[in-house]
């Protein structure tokens, strides 16, 4: 049972959502600006860095490590640095980014210095064997709580691996591809699918040595150089206001400047899939990212549909709201391979599917997803947990717009992780 936190209340919307957002920053690509920034040569700056507690984490864990952050705005970031970073005496805080905590994890793994890695008692409990035993491989000396953290990473040489990943994993992949820069030899990371490619492409920009074929990629000892990053708008962030356009009669708007690189636009292909109308528009590129506007228009078309395979890497984050998208279509939507749902910040899976049988979703849990036989009212009039996951509390509040009666939401505040910034945006469009 968690702790009481702030309750907040949501209400049916008896009209449309209408006019233009533009979303904030992309979270992914936050963290790596400012990872891969403090570990290259020379000055940079870093626009539309995000708010979220989760980069925030980043950003003064790498302070920590002595490199020269500035904030010239609430947004814009100054960074110098020369390359190389200085031991921390205490712990580094990764708060509760497992982002954080599994990417550095690679880049301190072949420091000259030992480091100890800690974080809150939610990302104490996130697995972290998943980089440890790649790492372990290139020769990094990791010590964890069976498999948890803290983490103390003595840092010593590293010698270049070929790792066949069962796991189509982002976080596993920048980890050892992080490693890899320092590593003797070549390091390659090959994978079932093809998960978000935010480090490939900023090692392109930045002048790493890395070649990728396919679901395999190679990087070679790499000195990164420092350039200039526009963060594009997160399409994770964006994904709430999608599924809250396509279920509330009437809804017509634009969401401005979001990331729509092909790894992580799964929920474009969804909605789509499921016959919601999304228009993608003024296509262009920022920073090695492709970014565009979306058109969000209600239809009352929506229909069930299969996720599976390697649908999933290119939306695990979404598929909280999905699962509230998909109680307003017809038919079955079935959501499998999606097991590493368990392992967030909170697990997922039967998280969502406890607190939607309360609202009245028909929503079934199964070993590696759900099943949602959708296109039924929704009654509301509950309470609902959080879990301190901002990804299910405002999965929650967009549910809370199509329920008939009132819903409270237990610990919203924990949006602030990755949105602090969505009640306002949402405001905009009431």
């Amino acid at each position: 049972m968690c702790i009481r936190d702030r309750l907040k209340t949501v209400k049916k919307l008896e009209q449309g959502l209408r006019g233009s957002i533009t979303i904030p920053s992309d979270k992914s690509i936050s963290h790596r600006a400012v990872m891969f920034s403090s570990i290259a040569k020379g000055k940079c700056i870093i626009r539309n860095f995000s708010s979220g507690a989760d980069c925030h984490s980043t950003l003064n864990l790498f302070k920590q490590l002595g490199v020269d952050i500035q904030f010239l705005d609430n947004k814009t970031l100054k960074i110098k640095s020369t390359g190389e970073l200085k031991k921390s005496e205490p712990p580094l805080d990764n708060g509760n980014s497992g982002t954080t905590m599994r990417l550095v994890s690679g880049i301190l793994a072949g420091q000259n210095f030992d480091s100890v890695m800690i974080g809150d008692t939610s990302l104490s409990k996130r697995p972290m064997k998943r980089i440890i035993e790649p790492l372990t491989l290139m020769g990094a000396d990791i010590k964890s709580i069976d498999g948890h953290a803290p983490l103390t990473i003595k840092g010593r040489p590293l010698q270049g691996i070929t790792y066949h990943s069962k796991l189509a994993s982002a976080q596993v992949k920048s980890c050892l591809l992080l490693a890899g820069l320092n590593a003797e030899g070549e390091t390659t990371f090959i994978e079932p699918y093809t998960s978000r490619n935010h480090t490939e492409r900023l090692f392109e920009y930045l002048g790493a040595d890395i070649k990728i074929n396919g679901t395999s990629v190679c990087v070679k000892p790499s000195q990164l150089t420092a350039k200039d990053i526009d963060v594009v708008g997160d399409i994770s962030s964006a994904a709430f206001f999608i599924a809250a356009g396509l279920i509330v009669k009437g809804s017509d708007f634009v969401i401005k400047n979001v990331g729509v690189n092909h790894t992580r636009s799964g929920i474009i292909d969804i909605v789509s899939r499921m016959g919601g109308c999304v228009e993608i528009m003024n296509e262009h590129i920022i920073a090695g990212e492709p970014c565009a506007d979306i058109r969000v228009q209600y239809t009352g078309t929506l229909k069930g549909c299969v996720i599976e395979g390697e649908d999933i890497p290119r939306l695990i984050d979404e598929l909280p709201v999905i699962a509230v998208l998909a109680s307003q279509a017809e038919g079955e939507t079935i959501v499998r391979n999606a097991e590493d749902l368990r392992n967030k910040e909170s697990d997922r899976i039967k998280c969502l599917v406890n607190e939607l049988t309360k609202i009245g979703v028909n929503i079934e849990e199964t070993r590696d997803g759900f099943i949602v036989r959708g296109k039924k009212e929704l009654s509301g009039g509950a309470e609902l947990e959080s879990y301190h996951d901002h990804r299910l509390a405002m999965s929650f509040y967009i549910a809370g717009l199509v329920c008939k009666n009132e819903i409270a939401i237990n610990g919203f505040e924990w949006t602030n992780i990755s949105f602090p910034e969505f009640e306002e945006l949402m405001d905009n469009l009431i």
